[in-house]
């Protein structure tokens, strides 16, 4: 029977579809220090592989997601997955150093530019409202849990059959997302604005300085996100290293995905506080909370297993806290004859900011020495600065609308 978007079957199946896409993003962060050894890795060369997905995303994006104000988004989300599909499993069974890896990791992020935010807006388009606001928190939260499990899943196969199996499973799992969105997608063209307007024309979209405010605010979120996991797995195992662990903690991938799945419990009831105290209110506090503990987290490499732990569990929480928040903010600002533009523009700054923080993270780690507790101090400590101007800038365009 054919799932009617907007529908709450029909949102639950686009979230399993975006969670089997997003499964296996998260690989190679969870086997960064393996890779590393394996194809004998610098920091940066390790940033510029976790970076470069970022760095393509933020090309395609604008495009992909600007065309489905004009073709049916169907039509993208399977071009979004099957690029996913075949990055993985190219990673998996082809690349033997640096640049092949980097070469999939690209094709990897142009896959989710294709698959991340048109599928938000299949779900989000049918609906209006808290309503709305509600099945965007879910994809967000659906979307975390799979990021969390990426961790565990990388681990656990690795562990089993090697790191290269481990990217093939997530080959396969984007491949059965390709299968859902095959069978459920509307083929349906959206309605057209009247007047038209060139493609790639965002200026009715900077214009609109409600939902710039909160475009800020992603760019800098996903930047602190996207450095803590490319680098928490690094950092955990290096602190480990160090100060040894008591017997009973796990290790370092599935601690990294507790703090995942603790995170999105964040990020719904962040979003749950938005509505009811003020969105503006619970992503500043998101937003402090989180450069403080950036500023703190990388100099407790070293200190005892629970305390390393412990920063790292409270700086993802504060990440997680304004995760929904902002992106149902940029949704619910934004003309729905330009959603796509909209959503794209949001998207892009926001990955732009994630291409940068892991980058100059591993570029700060070189020079600072590669090890110990003031060079992952600077590494992390640095996003602090990026986190507090982005604040500004949100504060300053909110006062604006």
């Amino acid at each position: 029977m054919a799932l009617v978007p907007g529908t709450p079957r029909f949102t639950a199946a686009m979230v399993a579809a975006q969670a089997l896409t997003q499964i296996g993003a998260f690989t190679l962060p969870a086997l960064l220090p393996v890779t590393m050894a394996r194809w004998s890795l610098s920091g940066t060369e390790a940033g510029w592989l976790i970076g470069i997905f970022f760095a393509a995303y933020v090309p395609a994006v604008p495009v992909l997601l600007a065309l489905t104000d004009r073709i049916p988004a169907r039509r993208i989300y399977l071009i979004g997955t099957g690029a996913t599909a075949l990055a993985h499993l190219g990673f998996g069974l082809l690349a033997d150093g640096f640049w092949s890896g980097l070469a999939f990791r690209a094709l990897a992020g142009i896959g989710w530019a294709g698959a991340y935010m048109p599928g938000l807006k299949a779900i989000a388009d049918p609906l209006s409202g808290t309503a709305q606001s509600r099945a965007v928190s879910w994809h967000a939260a659906g979307v975390g849990i799979a990021g969390a499990l990426s961790f565990a899943m990388a681990g656990l196969v690795s562990a089993l059959a090697g790191p290269d199996a481990a990217f093939v499973a997530g080959g396969v799992m984007a491949a059965c997302a390709f299968g859902i969105a095959l069978a459920i997608l509307p083929d349906t063209p959206p309605a057209r604005r009247a007047g038209g307007g060139a493609l790639l024309d965002f200026r009715p979209v900077l214009r609109n300085r409600r939902a710039m405010a909160w475009i800020a605010g992603y760019c800098v979120h996903t930047l602190e996100m996207a450095v803590l996991r490319a680098w928490a797995v690094a950092f955990l195992a290096a602190s480990f290293a160090v100060s040894a662990p008591p017997s009973w903690l796990p290790g370092p991938t599935v601690l990294f995905t507790l703090a995942g799945l603790l995170g999105i419990a964040v990020s719904l009831t962040g979003n749950e506080a938005s509505e009811r105290f003020g969105r503006g209110r619970v992503v500043g506090l998101a937003m402090l909370s989180g450069a403080a503990f950036s500023a703190l987290t990388g100099f407790a490499a070293g200190a005892p297993a629970l305390v390393a732990l412990a920063l790292v569990l409270a700086w993802n929480a504060a990440i997680y806290l304004d995760s929904s928040a902002l992106t149902a903010g940029t949704v619910q600002a934004a003309d729905p004859a330009l959603r796509g533009a909209t959503m794209g523009l949001h998207s892009m700054a926001g990955y732009a900011g994630g291409f940068v923080g892991p980058l100059l993270c591993g570029v700060v780690l070189d020079a600072a020495g590669g090890e110990g507790a003031l060079a992952w101090g600077l590494a992390f400590g640095h996003v602090a600065l990026f986190t507090l101007a982005g604040f500004a800038v949100l504060r300053r365009l909110g006062r604006g609308a």
